[in-house]
């Protein structure tokens, strides 16, 4: 693996750790700010049409994924939860799009898409469940 590779590997790869830990905890926890008429993410996913407890669910995979992701080995549980965050991600965007929200609703997580797919399609061999080598 090439020395720039590994470079857009891990910058990508942290920051989608980053992004979805920190979506990922606001949609578990709930948590309300002062002067809030309703915790972050709890209008949002009315909006959309999904029941609430959908952020306790959302926030659970998303933390575990984070996890699966950044230790090392388990490549098979890896795929698994790149192809979460892309089901996640693009179920967020089309869900936008299907309730008739604005594009730059939309910014957040096709910038989380984004970073799913450049952090899978340059993982190193270690963390894939071909390798290539017979």
């Amino acid at each position: 693996m090439r020395k720039a590779d590994k470079i857009i590997y891990w910058i990508s790869t942290l920051w989608l750790a980053l992004g979805m830990a920190s979506t990922g905890a606001v949609q578990l926890f709930r948590v309300k700010s002062e002067g809030a008429v309703s915790p972050p993410g709890v209008y949002g996913i009315v909006h959309l049409g999904y029941p609430i407890y959908f952020l306790t669910i959302l926030g659970v995979w998303k933390m575990l994924g984070v996890v699966a992701v950044l230790i090392p080995k388990f490549p098979l549980l890896k795929e698994w939860a790149y192809a979460g965050f892309f089901f996640t991600m693009s179920g967020a965007i089309f869900s936008h799009i299907a309730s008739g929200d604005a594009m730059k609703e939309d910014f957040p997580a096709l910038l989380l898409l984004v970073l799913t797919l450049v952090s899978w399609y340059f993982r190193p061999a270690d963390r894939k469940t071909i390798s290539g080598n017979p």
